[in-house]
């Protein structure tokens, strides 16, 4: 008899393995609904963003009559520069920075703002630096000056050309990619070695077997485009900058308030000014700050005696009267050559300074975050991490979708809704996982829209799949 009930199993852990099983259930549906209906966005922002990351190259190769020069020679003042670019240019767009050439055999960016331009968008003019020839004029995009070709995949990635309502697709992406990433780390974990041995006959078990290998080696790495995508997304970013704020996080800024001057002053721009940041403000350009090009050469011989050593910079003259000069190092390349200084316009004194060494080890990491994800962080190998993660993803979604089509339910065929799966829960376990959506959809927006639209389309499934249940 005691032998008897040490083989029975005990109620309780019965209950343990029903629980285990319900909720594997439900992550495993949660999971297919995220492949079937969130899978294309995901798709559309791996592919562009890989495409992004791995055309530097190719750019600069469109556009190297634009950025390079066969001039030699010693380079003109600074001043005269801006003036040739302003004499091209016209009356009409205001001057917003210079980005001095960064060496021999390149050209000075000088950049203009005007109506009709977008958020972190400039005209910027290609000034030969030795014989003031104007070698191009084009749009330019964010920090890292982003030419035509690769803005386009740019706006591709973020919001499918469409505006502010074409966001809400990457954010959508975003918002699922982590839980899709660890949901399938646990599937994984409790289903391994069961069709290991069938794999080789079954076309769809070789297919989830390298679905799922895929996703545990680039598992960290997609955890962490889903994170630092969150950074820029509209509504969840949002909550990102609440919560930064809550906790101190905010990456340091200078002031552009002179000593003395009433009125708070602009603050430098942020790590996001490549997607969202970056306003340019133009009705607040002080139109005296166009007319004094004499001024960027003191300005930069000031910056280079206060530290600023980069060869890549970014010069703004001020905005009003009572406002500072904006220097800061514009490589991304090298994650310490990011720091910034405000510089008195008459003293040429440097007023204000946020150095990248003094910056809180979160800030620093949201830095490094972001100039990862953009794949310029170390340059080439930054780009090939984050194109083979991109791939992998990509890899990922198609076999997803084989394994799908190779075992779609035939016609009038019916399975388990994600709501029946949430159903079979204990009820605490109800609770908590219902407590955990509300919780997701109200730090995640577009994820808790969506995940209602989930179960509006598991209503109508399971109303439609009543009468055939009922008539069997």
């Amino acid at each position: 008899m005691s032998t008897q009930i040490l083989d029975t199993p005990s109620a309780s852990a019965r209950a343990r393995s029903a629980s285990g099983s319900a909720l594997l259930a439900l992550i495993t549906r949660l999971h297919f609904y995220v492949g079937l209906f969130v899978g294309p966005f995901i798709l559309v922002a791996a592919v562009t963003g890989t495409l992004f990351v791995l055309t530097p190259q190719i750019e600069n190769l469109i556009y190297a009559d634009q950025i390079r020069t066969a001039s030699t020679g010693p380079a003109r003042p600074l001043a005269d520069q801006v003036e040739a670019a302003q004499r091209r240019i016209g009356p009409g767009p205001r001057l917003f920075a210079v980005r001095p050439a960064p060496g021999p055999g390149e050209t000075t960016r000088v950049m203009f703002t005007q109506a009709g331009m977008g958020d972190s968008e400039s005209r910027a003019l290609f000034v030969d630096p030795v014989t003031l020839q104007i070698q191009g004029d084009m749009i330019v995009y964010g920090t890292s000056g982003t030419l035509p070709f690769r803005t386009t995949l740019d706006y591709l990635h973020r919001n499918l050309m469409l505006g502010e309502v074409g966001r809400n697709y990457s954010e959508l992406a975003a918002s699922w990619l982590w839980l899709a990433t660890l949901g399938g780390v646990v599937l994984w974990f409790a289903k391994r070695g069961r069709d290991r041995a069938s794999a080789a006959r079954s076309p769809r078990l070789r297919a989830r077997r390298w679905h799922g290998l895929l996703g545990l080696w680039v598992g960290i790495g997609l955890l962490f485009l889903s994170a630092t995508g969150l950074t820029w997304s509209n509504w969840a970013g949002a909550r990102v900058d609440q919560l930064r704020a809550q906790l101190g996080w905010i990456t340091p800024s200078v002031s552009m308030k002179l000593p003395g001057a009433a009125g708070a002053g602009m603050p430098a721009p942020g790590e996001h000014a490549d997607h969202h940041g970056g306003h340019h403000d133009h009705a607040a350009m002080a139109p005296a700050a166009a007319d004094i090009p004499a001024g960027f050469d003191r300005v930069v011989q000031a910056a280079r005696q206060g530290g600023i050593d980069s060869n890549q910079l970014e010069i703004r003259p001020p905005r009003a009267a009572d406002q500072a000069w904006l220097v800061r190092e514009v490589d991304r390349s090298w994650p310490t050559q990011v720091d910034t200084i405000a510089v008195d316009p008459t003293t040429y004194a440097i007023t204000s300074r946020a150095d990248f060494d003094t910056f809180p080890l979160i800030a620093k990491l949201i830095r490094w975050g972001v100039d990862m994800h953009m794949g310029i962080l170390f340059g080439w190998p930054n780009q090939l991490l984050m194109a083979a993660i991109g791939i992998a993803l990509t890899t990922m979604i198609i076999l997803g979708y084989r394994m799908w089509w190779l075992r779609r339910p035939a016609a009038g065929a019916t399975s388990q809704t994600l709501t029946q799966a949430w159903a079979e829960l204990s009820w605490p376990g109800r609770i908590a996982a219902a407590a955990v959506a509300v919780a997701l959809g109200w730090c995640l927006p577009v994820m808790g829209v969506s995940l209602l639209v989930f179960l509006v389309v598991d209503v109508v499934r399971w109303r439609a799949a009543r009468p055939a249940a009922n008539v069997a």
